[in-house]
């Protein structure tokens, strides 16, 4: 009896899902199971979540409710107040909470102190839970894990008659309490999930059935229309088809199949590899039954895609189907779409990899090496040698420069890199240089013209391999530049389509060899110029032993500057400025400061005088230069002015924004004194501050810029340590070796700033060598002064020059004693020349004219002119010091016969002592 219950339950579920799990109706059953399971599942779910969360907000607003009604209960603000609330409390709590159905009810004061708890053991502890908000008079619930387990709690606060909270009841339930209730509905969810389960699956059986009876009920004609539908498909498509059993029996070939394979009519039935006019890799394919995917096969001069998939998959009968498709069209242009893509590559490499810099030759050198060898075999690149100066190039192609070659191998016949080469006018080079369009060689056995440039090299040439040749003018902006010659050895001749593609590659380079001539060539007037205003050698004199160093930022060109500049009295001064910025304006800017510091260095002014005269310049420029336009034009500049004097060893310096100096003592230490900061150049309204600094012999100062020490790698006080680092310890070093050991040791390989730097040792002029005397105001003491000048120059072995410096000296006192005032002081320097310097305490300054024949003075200071190499006046805090400068006689000696005639000057007369 049970075996044919069995049977019978068998039998029904096979009528239901079908004959087989592989048939439509037995897909479709499965499928509307599973979505009904899943909407079943879901629904039940959802119950479950909508339980939880009535429960939940049932066990909230319940503590709620109790706690409330607890905190708002009589007698409640009265047990408070006594002296032991929980005497009163803790019955009351219980009491209420078993009749509510709580788990606790718990009174505490404003501090959270328990007065009331279920476990006696607790009152008096802390409550677990948030009271803040019920402070603040809200009513708030949370969940906390209390001494009772997992509890939802509510706490409100109990007010006073005023309204103040004094006291907070919280009543909760244990979790585990809540989620009962829920256990106790699950069960009924449970059911009637599955009540809708099942009911649902019956459902989802019968539209299953239904579904089979109408799949397998079809009427004879709908079967032969599907039929002919199938087989008008099968016989239109452009697609061959092959069925091939797993005999290796050929079942049917479809029309396209037939055309493309050239089968006969009765082919189906035969074997496959009996198959006439395929090549055997195409029968061995078809013969063997393995996957394939889009295999080309050469098949009755057609390139065959074949695609091959077996059949004995979902209960079919062995065997395989294979498509056929002619992709021999598809294949040329694919070639086609290949080659083009393969161009568009080659352009876009090229502009990426061309002109990465600012280089004639490094440009060319990038062409001729993305051209090789995805375009040619071997590329020259040929250029005006008036390009690579920043020139422009000659109308024809003579004095063609080398510039870079380029090959899939090195021992090619072709000329060199770096040869001058002057093409004839029959080579494809002079034709295209002279047209401005490529010249295509496809055999250059052919090309008469280009055998005649040089018949041997064209004879080694074509030996070597190389077959054409394409010469393309590197034209930009109307002017042709040079030629770039692609030839080839291995690849296949150059053709029409690719003289095009020559001509672009060029010109992508064209602009980027233009723009490089063009910086070169600016690049180079900037440099003449900057070195054109720079000191090309240090001017002699011997108060100190210099040695500089100039270098450049990398842009070649910027506004830092120094200066060496002797001065009356053997004294010498040393600048250094900074102008702000890079380029022709600032480099042209250094030249006009520069120039204006030697001009009024000539005027012996102080160093703090010098810098406002030169603010107020910089501050004219500015004024006369500003743009709105162009607002950076303005310039901004610093410099650093001193003048050492090797007779008192004092070196007075004053600064305008620039760094202070550093100086070297003879013990090899080093300091950076404290010199006042003024402004830099061309803000105005500031005065400059000067310090005097007595220096030892062999003394060493350092005057820089600050590319020297600031870089943005460090600050400015690194380098300042750094500095002194490389100048310490080293006493009696050279200040050449001190130049090389600071940039050694501060600046990169390639300095992103330019740098100044001068150092200078003391040489202090020895005591022997100068001698002074205090001259009283009275013309009786121009003799004696004679006498005394005489006497010294004597010893000196400078006799040579009594007569001369006597009249100088005599004219000069005179001029002091007659115009001045007190006090009156005579120094004689032998230095490089001899210097005489008359100083006294009036500023008023003598000036040169020429005398009237009539006139019995006014010839004094032209006699010291003829007579002194240079004379002038310089003006000191207490007066004014004339002087004038004789030449030595090993440096220049003058015969006393080339003075002027004594009786020529009048003015002497009045001092019968001459």
């Amino acid at each position: 009896m049970s075996d044919a219950r069995a049977r019978f339950r068998r039998l029904a579920w096979r009528t239901v899902i079908g004959k087989s799990p592989r048939s439509v109706a037995g897909q479709v059953f499965l499928l509307q199971v599973v979505l009904v399971v899943l909407l079943v599942l879901g629904a039940v779910l959802a119950l479950v979540l909508q339980s939880r969360r009535d429960t939940t907000s049932e066990a909230i607003r319940r503590s709620t409710a109790v706690a409330e009604t607890f905190a708002h209960g009589p007698g409640i603000l009265q047990a408070l107040r006594l002296p032991d609330p929980s005497k009163t409390l803790q019955p009351l709590t219980e009491a209420a909470r078993r009749t509510a159905g709580v788990d606790f009810i718990v009174v505490m004061d404003t501090h959270g102190i328990r007065y009331t708890h279920p476990i006696p053991g607790r009152i008096g502890e802390r409550f677990v839970g948030n009271i803040g908000p019920s402070l603040a008079g809200k009513v708030y619930t949370e969940s906390v894990h209390g001494p009772l387990g997992h509890e939802v709690q509510a706490t409100v606060p109990v007010d006073d008659a005023r309204g103040k909270v004094v006291a907070l009841v919280s009543a909760g339930l244990k979790v585990k309490n809540v989620t009962s209730a829920l256990d106790r509905q699950l069960p009924i969810i449970l059911g009637a999930g599955a009540v809708a389960l099942v009911v649902s699956t019956g459902g989802t059986a019968l539209v299953g059935r239904r579904l089979r009876r109408q799949t397998h009920s079809l009427a004879p004609d709908e079967m032969s229309r599907m039929y002919e539908h199938h087989d008008t498909v099968l016989h239109s498509v452009r697609e061959g088809v092959l069925i091939i059993d797993a005999a290796g029996r050929l079942l049917l070939a479809n029309d396209e199949a037939r055309r493309l394979l050239e089968l006969p009519a009765d082919v189906e039935g035969g074997v496959v590899r009996e198959l006439p006019g395929l090549d055997p890799a195409t029968l061995e394919l078809l013969d063997s039954g393995r996957e394939a995917s889009d295999e080309v096969h050469f098949a009755m001069g057609r390139l065959l895609a074949v695609n091959q998939r077996p059949t004995d998959h979902a209960g079919c009968p062995g065997g395989t189907v294979v498509t056929l498709r002619d992709s021999t069209e598809l294949q040329a242009v694919s070639g086609r779409a290949e080659a083009a893509r393969e161009r568009l590559e080659l352009l876009y490499d090229a502009g990426l990899s061309i002109g990465t810099t600012l280089d004639v030759v490094r440009t060319a050198d990038e062409l001729a090496q993305v051209a090789v060898p995805r375009f040619a075999d071997f590329v020259t690149v040929d250029l005006a040698d008036p390009v690579l100066h920043g020139d422009e190039p000659a109308p024809t192609a003579t004095d063609m420069r080398r510039v870079a070659v380029s090959g899939i191998r090195d021992d090619h016949p072709l000329y060199e890199q770096g040869r001058l080469i002057d093409f004839l006018p029959s080579t494809p080079q002079a034709r295209g240089y002279g047209a401005g369009h490529a010249e295509l060689v496809t055999d250059l056995t052919t090309a008469d013209g280009w055998h005649a440039q040089d018949p041997k090299r064209t004879r080694q040439i074509m030996d070597y391999g190389i077959h054409s040749m394409i010469a393309a003018p590197i034209r930009a902006r109307g002017v042709v530049l040079g030629i770039a010659n692609f030839w080839r050895a291995k690849q296949e001749p150059f053709d029409a389509e690719e003289l095009s593609l020559a001509e672009e590659l060029v010109a992508r380079a064209a602009v980027s060899i233009d723009n490089a001539r063009r910086y070169t060539r600016e690049h180079t007037l900037a440099v003449t110029l900057q070195r054109s205003l720079l000191p090309r050698a240090l001017p002699q004199q011997s108060a100190l032993e210099v040695a500089y160093r100039y270098l450049p930022a990398q842009s070649g060109v910027s506004g830092d500057w120094f200066d060496v500049i002797p001065l009356p009295g053997s004294r010498v001064a040393l600048v250094v400025g900074d102008v702000v910025g890079h380029g022709l304006h600032a480099a042209a800017t250094m030249g006009r400061l520069r120039t204006a510091v030697h001009n009024f260095s000539t005027l012996d002014l102080p160093p703090d005088e010098l810098l406002q005269h030169l603010d107020d310049l910089v501050g004219r420029i500015d004024q006369d230069e500003a743009c709105p336009d162009r607002p950076g034009d303005i310039m901004g500049a610093t410099c650093l002015y001193a003048i050492y004097d090797p007779v008192t060893r004092r070196c007075v310096m004053a600064r305008a924004g620039h760094l202070a100096p550093a100086l070297v003592q003879p013990d090899g230490s080093v300091t950076f004194p404290d010199l006042p900061a003024g402004p830099p150049l061309g803000l105005g309204g500031m005065p400059f501050l000067t310090a005097e600094l007595e220096l030892a012999a062999g003394s060493q100062l350092v005057l820089y810029t600050d590319g020297l020490i600031e870089d943005r790698a460090r600050d400015l006080d690194e380098g300042m340590e750094l500095l002194r680092g490389a100048l310490a310890g080293h006493p009696g070093r050279a200040p050449e070796e001190s130049c090389r050991a600071v940039l050694e040791e501060l600046l990169p390989e390639r300095p992103g700033d330019d740098v100044a730097l001068l150092v200078a040792r003391t040489r202090p002029l020895p005591a022997d060598r100068v001698a002074d005397w205090d001259v009283p105001r009275d013309p009786a003491a121009v003799s004696g002064m004679r006498a005394a000048v005489s006497a010294t120059l004597e010893e000196w072995g400078l006799s040579e020059l009594g007569f001369g410096m006597e009249l100088v000296l005599s004219e000069l006192i005179t001029n002091a004693i007659r115009y001045g005032s007190d006090p009156v002081h005579v120094r004689l320097i032998h230095d490089r020349t001899l210097v005489c310097e008359v100083a006294d305490g009036s500023s008023t300054s003598p000036h040169l004219r020429y005398a009237a024949t009539t006139d019995e003075g006014g010839r004094g200071l032209f006699l010291v002119s003829q007579l002194a190499e240079r004379w002038g006046t310089r003006y000191t805090p207490h007066g004014k010091v004339i002087w004038a400068e004789l030449t030595l006689p090993d440096a220049d000696v003058q015969d006393v016969a080339d003075f002027p005639d004594l009786a020529d000057f009048p003015d002497l007369n009045e001092f019968p002592d001459l």
